[in-house]
């Protein structure tokens, strides 16, 4: 498991995008064929006018995991660790650091074709983005748990955590209505 950092809450950044673009390049012909569509970026850099640790979130949809697991020294060589699944069953989750400050820059989440994890990352994204009150109100339980645990990433996740699955689920619901419509 990768260690916990220090919570740091940015303001978004446009370049975020530009920079989730560039890396999404990069793993596309890393991952070649075995990379199902392009790679979504989501998290709170995915989503404008809310803070968020300035860590990318990217979601590369592949064919199967077992072809990205193939792939698993594509990815070190872009910089990427690789922490398989890490407590979640069907994903594969890789962090890539910057060698020169030793900060965290990506963290990757990785899901084979018609994991339902894939939707549940965009409805809330897209939720987010839809619904500026509701993305003001995560943005105030972040600032709320970072105050609490500055210094813990995990923990700071931990006191996320009850919002994001009320808030998710409420987005799910949305999404649906959405798709079928």
């Amino acid at each position: 498991m990768p260690p916990p950092i220090r919570v740091e809450l940015s303001p978004h950044d446009p370049r975020w995008a530009d920079e989730a673009r560039t890396e999404a390049l990069a793993l596309a012909n890393a991952l070649g064929p075995d990379l199902l569509r392009v790679v979504h970026h989501v998290g709170s850099t995915a989503v404008p006018g809310i803070r968020a640790k300035p860590i990318l979130d990217l979601l590369p949809v592949v064919t199967r995991l077992e072809a990205l697991d193939g792939r698993r020294s594509a990815l070190e060589a872009l910089g990427y660790e690789w922490w398989g699944e890490l407590g979640l069953p069907g994903r594969r989750y890789c962090t890539k650091t910057d060698a020169r400050t030793g900060r965290r820059v990506i963290q990757l989440h990785c899901y084979g074709e018609g994991s339902a994890e894939v939707v549940r990352h965009l409805a809330f994204r897209d939720y987010l983005r839809q619904h500026p009150a509701v993305a003001a109100a995560y943005d105030q339980e972040k600032a709320r748990c970072r105050s609490l645990h500055p210094e813990n990433s995990h923990d700071y996740s931990d006191c996320k955590n009850a919002w994001i699955q009320s808030a998710e689920a409420e987005a799910l619901a949305w999404y649906r209505r959405k798709s079928e419509g």
